[in-house]
């Protein structure tokens, strides 16, 4: 997300840190440089405006001037000045009773999907969700809902078969919750290609009638231009509370963020990250501010691995790492547990620097090579490697769809891993003998 933004960004700020002092004349055109990238990225006109005046106006200053690191003062006024239009802080949601969430926007948005996403992340945090499937028009998206409440386990209040009337539709809704041991409302609503008046009215009778706690607008990242124009339309009707943004994963641009926030005043609360249920996430402005400007969000990759990773498995696994008794088995499993994370381009995006490096990407095929070759293997072979002659090489080969030669390279590759390991066990080993510290110590 928002790559192509960052890469700009970044090339900008590389030029002015590369200066030793910085004039007006340097700051006004990078800034110029600056209003073009963004947008570029499908920021609204006016946002990206208000943005760099405010950012010219600090940049200014005398202390920024008359700095000895000028360039790092800019950025740091940019990184603040980003956060601040992505919202600041991190805003949670409002759950007070009778906690009740309004999902609203285009369909397309993603509005069914991110409802059972909304109702999993509650359910993980120990909540008891219940969805409500209030999409008349779509029987799909009925469909839809339940098929992910049974995956999720979470419960999804139907309609009956061609029930059209939205507010008895409501009304049974509640009653059916009172039987559930519920406590927080998910209510999936209907959507139009574009804004009507017949929608609006209709969503404006349903907000009257529950009187949600919570109404957010379920957007597209890669609405571009159209995004202040959704997001002034819904929120003029509805008075949301929060945005969703969805499908920040593919969206290279992603100004559709920067404007909708601005012009609604009101918080980022979640954000999409693909397609699995498990790919959302509460939006932090402050980290997004710094992966755009190549800084990692070092804190979202230890919370998405505390998440993912079972703390026991880490545990055992450093073991054997530690011990040199490393085999193609846990290969395997370490191999699984990082796939669990996520996409491995916006794992490393999460490390500073990794940004910076231009053309990178990541070999999602080749990952998959790798997995299958290991797979390909018996427990003994991936016990003792060493067993693995050319004939068992070539079986592998053509059960995994390779050739031998990518067989023979990830062999070797896991050897030299296994004898690092090896290596830094020994080192480990001999540093913690009384007076080993005294012996290594490098010579003045």
């Amino acid at each position: 997300m928002f790559s192509l933004l960052s890469d700009k960004l970044q090339d900008i700020f590389k030029d002015l840190r590369g200066h030793g002092k910085i004039s007006e004349t340097n700051i006004t055109d990078a800034l110029r440089a600056v209003r073009m990238a963004l947008l570029e990225a499908d920021v609204d006109f006016n946002v990206a405006k208000g943005f760099i005046a405010r950012v010219k106006e600090k940049a200014l200053g005398e202390e920024v001037l008359r700095s000895v690191t000028p360039g790092q003062q800019i950025v740091k006024i940019f990184h603040d000045e980003l956060t601040a239009l992505l919202g600041g802080d991190q805003s949670p949601l409002n759950l007070e009773k009778p906690a009740r969430v309004l999902m609203v926007g285009l369909n397309g948005a993603g509005k069914t999907t991110s409802s059972a996403k909304l109702a999993l992340h509650l359910k993980k945090q120990g909540r008891a969700p219940l969805l409500f499937a209030c999409d008349l028009y779509r029987p799909a998206a009925i469909e839809q809902l339940a098929s992910l409440g049974r995956q999720i386990g979470v419960p999804v209040y139907t309609p009956p078969p061609g029930e059209t009337d939205l507010l008895k539709t409501a009304r049974a809704a509640l009653e059916w919750a009172k039987d559930q041991p519920g406590d927080v409302q998910i209510f999936d609503t209907a959507g139009r290609q574009e804004i009507d008046e017949a929608l609006v009215a209709e969503l404006q009778r349903l907000r009257e009638f529950l009187q949600p706690q919570e109404v957010l607008l379920v957007a597209d990242a890669a609405t571009g231009q159209q995004a202040v124009s959704v997001a002034t339309h819904f929120h003029q009707a509805l008075d949301i509370s929060g945005l969703v943004l969805t499908k920040l994963d593919g969206d290279a641009r992603g100004g559709a963020a920067l404007s909708m926030r601005e012009v609604t005043n009101r918080p980022i609360k979640f954000a999409g990250l693909g397609e699995k249920m498990e790919q959302f996430e509460p939006f932090h402005p402050d980290r997004l501010a710094g992966r755009i400007l190549g800084m990692g969000d070092i804190v979202g990759l230890v919370e998405r691995a505390a998440e993912a990773i079972d703390e026991e498995d880490a545990r055992r696994m450093e073991e054997k790492m530690r011990t040199a008794s490393f085999d193609l088995n846990d290969f395997l499993a370490q191999f699984k547990m990082i796939r669990r994370l996520g996409p491995l381009e916006n794992i490393l995006g999460m490390l500073p620097g990794m940004s910076n490096l231009k053309g990178f990407s990541v070999d999602e095929k080749q990952m998959k090579r790798v997995e299958a070759i290991v797979l390909s293997m018996t427990l003994a072979e991936r016990t003792n490697p060493d067993i693995l002659n050319a004939r068992r090489r070539q079986r592998i080969a053509r059960g995994s769809g390779v050739s031998v030669t990518e067989v023979n390279d990830l062999l070797q590759r896991f050897g030299q891993m296994r004898k690092m390991m090896k290596d830094m066990g020994k080192l480990k080993k001999l540093m913690s003998r009384p007076g080993a510290a005294q012996r290594f110590k490098m010579p003045r």
